[in-house]
C-alpha cells in the first residue's frame, strides 16, 4: 500500500499528464487530501519536476551522511563515557 505523500506524488503526475494547470491539480489534491495534502510549496516543485518530464515519484537520494547521528558505534561511546554514578541515578 502506498503512503499518502506517495499517493499524492503519483495523482500529481497523472493530473500533469492530463495537462492540467497548477491551479487546478492544487485544487483537486487538496479537495481529496484535505489536512493531508502536502504543502503548496512541495506540489509546485513536484509538479514542476513532472511538467518537466520527470518520471520517478521517489524523492531522490540527499547527499552526504543519513540525518541522524544514532549509531551502534555512538551508542556504545556515550555508554561507556557515562560515570557509574550516573548510570546508578538514571535507574534511581
Amino acid at each position: 500500500m502506498l503512503s499518502v505523500q506517495m499517493e499524492q506524488m503519483v495523482n500529481l503526475k497523472f493530473l500533469v499528464k492530463l495537462r492540467k494547470t497548477f491551479t487546478e491539480a492544487y485544487a483537486m489534491l487538496k479537495e481529496l487530501y484535505g489536512n493531508e495534502c502536502l504543502s503548496r510549496t512541495q506540489i509546485f516543485e513536484w509538479f514542476k519536476r513532472f511538467k518537466e518530464g520527470r518520471e520517478m515519484t521517489e524523492d531522490d537520494p540527499r547527499p552526504g551522511p543519513p540525518s541522524t547521528s544514532k549509531t551502534d558505534k555512538n551508542i556504545e561511546k556515550i555508554g561507556s563515557s557515562v560515570s557509574p554514578w550516573q548510570r546508578q541515578y538514571k535507574q534511581n
